[in-house]
């Protein structure tokens, strides 16, 4: 080790002393005495330069000792012998100071490097991180085709005086090392789930005959996709397939952004019904059971940001890939797309749009038929919305509709528009799915192509022809359905101010303020509705009723009783309002302990029913059974050639039968 630090300290004194011993041999022909200082001047710089020299051999062999752990001579050896390269250098001007044989030997390094330049001796490596006080060199340095991970130090050895800060680095070579790992992180499993997320629209829209085709169609598209990857795809479901591959080429699907995505929407089940799926990815997990947990969590997330999309899973995070629409559980915004695009093809396919809901229109059903209006005017159509100009309650929201110019005209009377209508004529029909409950239903057997959006429960009697249905029990209201739809058909600024209040207005009745019925999905709605321009205090005054009003609400408050505890029944032997009633149904549901109520009333030749629940009692079942309908929270009901005592006896029973079935509390059947 001292004939190390010796070489290492070690100056060109010798060089300097022959070339003054030279110049005085010259010089003494001329002046002895001169010839004199300059061999005393040689031995003055022989002197100096070695005490120097003593000095710093003695300082840095302090040095070395003190950081291989003392004076023991073990110690000393496993240090400065240790299986790694070490080199020692001054970071005030770069020096190499000292560098072990592992260093020396390593490839393009050689034993003459002291003295030299850091940067001389390994080309590109920058010293500024050991000057900062860090004590790894960031990332991993290549140097001559190896990859090294470096650590480093400062220190000021104690007595090394003029020597200053010394800068000591351990190179350790990971090439190997990180050939293994990276070998291992491309090779590590990774599984996705792969969902058909429409599949039940896709079988619907063809012919039972097709369907095989469709399916082979879209498992062509996913072979073609991991063609050559290697990758292992299994069907594990009717819509459903397991596909298992590696980190490698998972990267290469995720640069490609999952291009299945968009290849799989070439294939066309019907009129204006396209494959979509959804994939879950699960990666970075310790086993193939958690792979699987993870890909089911990121198939979740697909689905419930609307489909059309891959959903990548790792430990920590989702990454999102496509998503152009939006997916498949009991509701999903897969559908809403899908079901926007056949309702614009249906539209572009004729020149007669009509709208129609149910009778005695309410704000839902106005709501929803303003929203399709909107769209047939984007798309360049004349939409007629068929109304009963006479018996509705809606009066306040219809003025503001026909004082619009676009709506000049629009509204129809059943009978006229069965007059009018054309072989081409599409018919929407909005917030019913019951024939027997539309406004016209000469008008609705008369049109050959019918499109319903409804919100109600499908009870025993439905329209049955129709070239589209979008049919969900869980949606609030109509009009949150509509909405949705004009998400995917409209751009900002085509929906009026006015149809996107009449929206809302639907979407407060239905869902009683945002208290019944009220989802994510519903709020997302009325978001969309109050940035295209609705005012939720004109919606708010849409609602307000006079004082005469009020009066008779608390006239037939005051007439109900109690059956079975908690459900509140409310028999009036005089003809009322049916806005009326219905708001006196909902102020009962304020009552504590009530959980569902009934009000009925003389109209016409028969009975009127109007039912309201907290959401424990499925109204729908009990008034069902009397001849109505509606949904879980909210149902109604004519039961003509009947009177008050009939149909509060036939009620009861109901009620009773409804009790005597298991499962039938708050939930939509």
């Amino acid at each position: 080790m001292n004939e190390r630090i010796r070489k290492l300290v070690r100056t060109n004194t010798v060089a300097y002393i022959l070339l003054l011993l030279l110049f005085a041999a010259v010089t003494a022909k001329i002046s002895l005495a001169l010839a004199i200082g300059e061999v005393a001047a040689a031995l003055a710089v022989w002197y100096i330069s070695h005490r120097r020299s003593k000095v710093v051999q003695q300082q840095l062999h302090q040095y070395v000792e003190r950081i291989a752990g003392g004076a023991d001579t073990a110690k000393n050896s496993n240090m400065l012998f240790a299986p790694m390269p070490m080199m020692v250098f001054n970071p005030e001007n770069d020096d190499v100071l000292w560098a072990n044989d592992l260093f020396t030997d390593l490839p393009g390094v050689g034993k003459d490097i002291f003295e030299s330049r850091v940067r001389d001796v390994v080309e590109g490596f920058e010293t500024h991180w050991i000057l900062e006080g860090k004590s790894e060199f960031p990332g991993l340095f290549t140097w001559n085709g190896r990859r090294y991970r470096i650590f480093g130090c400062l220190s000021r050895p104690e007595g090394t005086g003029h020597m200053g800060v010394l800068a000591t680095t351990y190179w350790m070579d990971v090439t190997d090392l990180e050939h293994i790992r990276t070998t291992l992180a491309e090779t590590r499993p990774v599984v996705a789930i792969i969902m058909i997320d429409n599949y039940e629209d896709l079988m619907s829209a063809c012919p039972e005959g097709k369907r095989s085709a469709v399916r082979a169609a879209v498992e062509e598209k996913m072979d073609q996709w991991r063609g050559g990857s290697g990758a292992l795809l299994m069907k594990s479901d009717r819509d459903r397939y397991l596909m298992v591959l590696d980190e490698a080429r998972y990267e290469k699907f995720a640069a490609g952004r999952f291009s299945i995505l968009d290849d799989v929407r070439t294939v066309q089940a019907g009129e204006g019904v396209y494959a979509t799926l959804s994939i879950g990815v699960g990666r970075e997990a310790a086993d193939f059971e958690a792979l699987y947990k993870n890909a089911g969590l990121a198939l979740e997330m697909a689905l419930s940001r609307g489909g059309d999309q891959a959903v990548v899973k790792d430990q920590m995070n989702f990454e999102f890939y496509g998503g152009r629409a939006k997916t498949t559980e009991k509701r999903t915004k897969v559908k809403s797309r899908v079901m926007a695009n056949a309702l614009g093809d249906l539209m572009d396919d004729t020149e007669h749009v009509y709208v129609m809901g149910h009778k005695y229109a309410d704000m839902d059903t106005l709501g929803a038929a303003a929203g399709i209006c909107a769209i047939a005017r984007k798309r360049g159509k004349a939409a007629r919305i068929v109304l009963d100009m006479e018996n509705n309650s809606v009066g306040p929201m219809l003025r503001k509709l026909r004082a619009l110019p676009e709506y000049k005209d629009v509204f129809i009377g059943g009978g006229d528009a069965f007059l009018r209508v054309q072989p081409d004529t599409l018919l929407v029909v909005v917030d019913t799915n019951r024939p027997e409950s539309v406004e016209s239903e000469p008008l609705l057997e008369s049109c050959n192509r019918v499109a319903v959006i409804d919100h109600h429960r499908r009870s025993s009697s439905y329209i049955e022809k129709m070239a589209l249905n979008f049919h969900e029990p869980y949606a609030s209201s109509a009009s949150e359905l509509v909405t949705e739809l004009l998400g995917y058909l409209l751009e900002t600024g085509d929906l009026l101010k006015t149809e996107a209040e009449a929206l809302l207005a639907g979407i407060v009745l239905d869902t009683k303020n945002f208290t019944n019925r009220t989802g994510g999905r519903t709020f997302e709605a009325a978001a969309y509705l109050r940035r295209a321009g609705a005012d939720t205090q004109d919606v708010q005054r849409m609602f307000q009723s006079d004082l005469e009003s009020m009066i008779d609400r608390y006239a037939i408050i005051r007439r109900a009783v109690l059956y079975r505890e908690d459900l509140a029944i409310a028999a009036i032997d005089e003809p009322c309002e049916r806005v009326t009633a219905a708001k006196a149904a909902d102020e009962l549901l304020t009552l504590s302990g009530v959980q569902a109520s009934f009000v009925f009333y003389p109209k016409d030749d028969g009975v009127y029913i109007s039912a309201r629940s907290l959401g424990e009692v499925n109204v729908q079942v009990i008034v069902e059974a009397l001849g109505g309908g509606g949904n879980s929270t909210s149902a109604g009901g004519q039961l003509p050639g009947v009177t008050v005592e009939q149909v509060c006896q036939k009620l009861q029973e109901a009620i009773d039968k409804y009790y005597e079935k298991p499962n039938q509390g708050g939930t939509n059947k």
